[in-house]
């Protein structure tokens, strides 16, 4: 988790009087403009979709105005807008294929009553489970299926059902090119990508207009002017509209063409709801005052505009990245502009059918196909690599291309669970010797069935030798355990040496662990000693969470490789279970020993580079030194990440005062302008001592170093009582007590003094530093990030995982 992650702000006011009544309809002027930005996205997108799955094309525009009005108004993400999605265009094709327009609405309303049910039993965030691989794979295969399909139209044809029969029809399609299509097709594309890049302050203005609307519009007004003969928008009469019929066929069929649809829906619009809450976090001021989506609700409203959709005669419904993106950026404040962007599709349905009918088709075929393409995602593609699911990306991609999108889906997900357990039974054994000493060597995880190889592995260690098996995983089950002791029991029974080695530290054999310590893996984190039995020695390490600080306030005192910590005095413990004295350089040691035997192979090379490169770090993180913080582990950060800055109540001195500290100064001025740091996080924490002194303080009493220190704190202190601008607070939650309450007013103090430094101020200015706060409550291990603007004071929950959604799992 990185300390400096974008979170979400709400705006909370210090209550005066009560706050005036809000109308139940009131429209937002930042609403209103939104919903016209995306109405002009969202009619020629509906129209060319509902052409490309070969539906009537006011069966787009019925689904455009349902997704935004029912979707919008019942679903659980109050910024994503609904409609007819690029995603689902094959998924429809191929549905009307098989049985039909009207068995196809059918289709879609029983797709939306078995989202109702899921909604119902609370699922939705298991469709996260899904692996993204699987996602874009087949958010690619769909994107190829329409581009190859489109081309067709583009050029002048007409495409079949399947995509091998289009790729095969293509030769000769190419050969009977028409040119009008081609010009309009090629008008529109020109249009398409050349209107986001128009340079200079006009291009600036004219980008407000969005690019798929100048593209067909340029494209219907080229054609019109030049009187092109093409085939153009038919809207039936409304009369004559075809509404939702039963399907017929096997009810095998049906049952997959159900879950099919389903399945598109909801991933779709799910992953597009994390999304959207992403894009709408990094907003600041009024504009992101808007919580968490409630999955479960958007499913809920997803099904519900799905039923709607589809008795009405329109195609199915799902979260659509595009104007949802719209949307957010737009500056939509609440639900209200999704559902006035579905009131202007329907007025639109009903007073633009003449000027709609002059659009031609290959405009939006051209339109559609842009979007087909940009489906596969090269940024998906190089996530995925990194991640090693290549495979089940080309998989699932091949798989929708060829079968269909459920089998493609299922093709996807069986390489993905094959993958997984390849993973896990995947083990590599090796041995070499070096010195005289035997080293096994143990790559991935160990489990019964790599077993057999271990035994012929160990078996070629000479008796009476020295062995050190070194164990490179995270799991080891109970056959391959009984395997090694029994091997390391033979083998010192005959006069031999073994040492099992691995990431938690060394494996003791079941004699020694009468008399040893039985620590927990996470024991190197925590300030602990062992309770001995009888006649044994303190067994157990301490970390720099747990080892206390001998220096004055604000000076440097201890650095750690790659993370130049600046870590100030901290009182040591005096519980009852502290060991004595003497016990105190054989934890050093013992903790020394430890690192140079597990940790330091592990980490020798980055630590060379690091010595090689000089320290880069991104990130200046000024906390607390209470012992109860280790900074690497809440921030999931490694050598050379953070440079750390510890001093009794993270405090920031203000710069310029007499008599003033100048050494936490001097690390911001060094990390600002000699690192170059992107970025600084004032870190407060529960039940900090130095703010329960702050508030105990009697007056008058005997100056001391603490007490001299602490004067940095006052104003803190004076923010609270006067209760000047927003009192911080947890969003999801008061302050605790005054202890909390002074914690997190602290928080926002440090980082106003922060910005008096000269390097600060001047980094800020141009637009090269970021500051951050950030509280952490020991107790709950719960970080909370500070809003975008400090002096609205809220602290957001970061604990939901952050998992790579990235913009959203697919542009349309």
């Amino acid at each position: 988790m990185s300390a400096t992650a974008p979170t979400r702000v709400h705006s909370h006011s210090p209550p005066t009087d009560p706050p005036p009544r809000r109308r139940r309809f009131a429209v937002e002027g930042a609403d209103l403009s939104a919903s016209v930005a995306v109405f002009l996205i969202a009619l020629p997108l509906s129209l060319g979709i509902a052409l490309a799955t070969g539906a009537p094309l006011q069966a787009g525009l019925v689904a455009a105005a349902v997704g935004g009005i029912v979707a919008g108004r019942i679903g659980g993400c109050p910024l994503q807008v609904s409609g007819p999605a690029a995603g689902l265009t094959v998924v429809t094709a191929d549905l009307i294929h098989r049985y039909g327009w009207r068995a196809t609405c059918g289709i879609t309303v029983l797709a939306g009553l078995a989202q109702l049910g899921l909604g119902c039993l609370r699922v939705a965030r298991g469709a996260l489970a899904v692996s993204p691989a699987v996602v874009h794979g087949m958010l690619a295969g769909i994107g190829v299926t329409i581009a190859v399909a489109q081309l067709h139209i583009v050029i002048g044809g007409s495409p079949d059902s399947s995509v091998l029969s289009n790729l095969r029809a293509l030769p000769h399609q190419l050969a009977h090119l028409d040119p009008a299509a081609v010009t309009v097709s090629a008008l529109t594309l020109t249009l398409l990508l050349a209107w986001p890049r128009l340079p200079g302050e006009p291009g600036r203005l004219l980008r407000k207009v969005p690019a798929p609307l100048v593209a067909v519009t340029g494209a219907t007004a080229a054609a019109l002017l030049t009187g092109l003969s093409l085939p153009r928008v038919d809207l039936p009469s409304w009369s004559s509209h075809a509404l939702a019929g039963l399907p017929e066929g096997p009810a095998l069929g049906v049952v997959a063409a159900v879950l099919t649809t389903t399945l598109v829906c909801s991933v779709q619009s799910l992953l597009g709801a994390v999304a959207v809450d992403k894009m709408a976090a990094a907003r600041t001021g009024a504009q992101a005052r808007l919580g968490r989506s409630d999955l479960d609700r958007e499913l809920l409203g997803q099904g519900a505009a799905n039923i709607v959709s589809g008795a009405l005669g329109g195609l199915p419904v799902a979260g659509v990245a595009v104007r949802s993106t719209a949307n957010v950026n737009a500056g939509a404040v609440s639900r209200n502009s999704t559902m006035l962007h579905g009131v202007l599709v329907v007025i639109a349905t009903l007073l633009m059918v003449p000027l709609l009918e002059h659009i031609p088709l290959a405009a939006l075929a051209a339109l559609v196909m842009a979007v087909g393409i940009q489906m596969v995602s090269l940024h998906h593609i190089r996530t995925v690599n990194r991640h090693r699911e290549v495979p089940v990306y080309v998989a699932t991609t091949l798989g929708v291309v060829v079968l269909g999108v459920l089998e493609g889906v299922l093709l996807g997900i069986a390489v993905a669970v094959f993958l997984a357990l390849r993973r896990l039974t995947h083990t590599r054994i090796t041995r070499e010797e070096k010195d005289g000493v035997h080293h096994v060597y143990v790559r991935g995880q160990l489990t019964f069935l790599a077993v057999p190889r271990l035994s012929r592995t160990l078996h070629h260690v000479p008796q009476g030798g020295r062995a050190v098996v070194e164990l490179d995983g995270s799991f080891m089950d109970h056959a391959a355990y009984e395997a090694l002791q029994d091997w390391r029991t033979s083998h010192t029974a005959r006069g031999g040496s073994a040492e099992l080695t691995g990431r938690h530290g060394t494996f003791r054999s079941p004699e020694a662990s009468s008399t040893a310590c039985r620590c927990r893996p996470w024991t190197p984190w925590r300030n602990h000693q062992c309770a001995m039995p009888s006649g044994g020695s303190a067994e157990g390490t301490r970390s720099e969470a747990g080892t206390s600080k001998t220096a004055s306030p604000g000076t440097a005192a201890t650095l750690v490789p790659g993370h130049t910590d600046l870590a100030p005095a901290a009182a040591p413990d005096t519980t009852a279970n502290t060991p004595a004295p003497d016990t105190y350089p054989h934890e050093l040691a013992r903790g020394i020993s430890s690192f140079q035997r597990n940790t330091a192979p592990l980490v020798r090379e980055e630590l060379a580079r690091l010595a090689r490169e000089g320290q880069r770090p991104s990130q200046l993180f000024l906390t607390c030194a209470d012992s109860r913080l280790v900074t690497s582990m809440i921030t999931a950060s490694g050598p050379g990440d953070l440079f750390v800055v510890r001093n009794v109540g993270n405090l920031v001195p203000p710069p310029g005062e007499e008599h003033g500290d100048d050494s936490v100064g001097a690390a911001i001025e060094y990390a600002v302008d000699v690192l170059g740091v992107r970025s600084i996080t004032v870190c407060g924490h529960s039940g900090c001592g130095a703010m329960q002194a702050l508030l105990t303080a009697e007056p008058g009493a005997a100056p001391t170093p603490l007490r001299r220190w602490l004067r940095y704190g006052l104003p803190s202190l004076e923010r609270m009582a006067i209760g000047s601008g927003t009192v911080p607070r947890l969003a999801e939650r008061p302050a605790a007590d005054a202890v909390e309450r002074l914690c997190l007013t602290n928080v926002v103090q440090q980082l106003a003094h922060l910005r008096a430094h000269e390097s600060v101020a001047r980094a800020l200015a141009a637009g090269a530093l970021e500051l951050h706060g950030m509280y952490f409550h020991v107790g709950e291990a719960r970080a909370y990030l500070l809003g975008g603007h400090a002096a609205e004071g809220v602290f957001h929950d970061v604990r939901e995982d952050m998992r790579e959604v990235e913009e959203v799992y697919g542009p349309a």
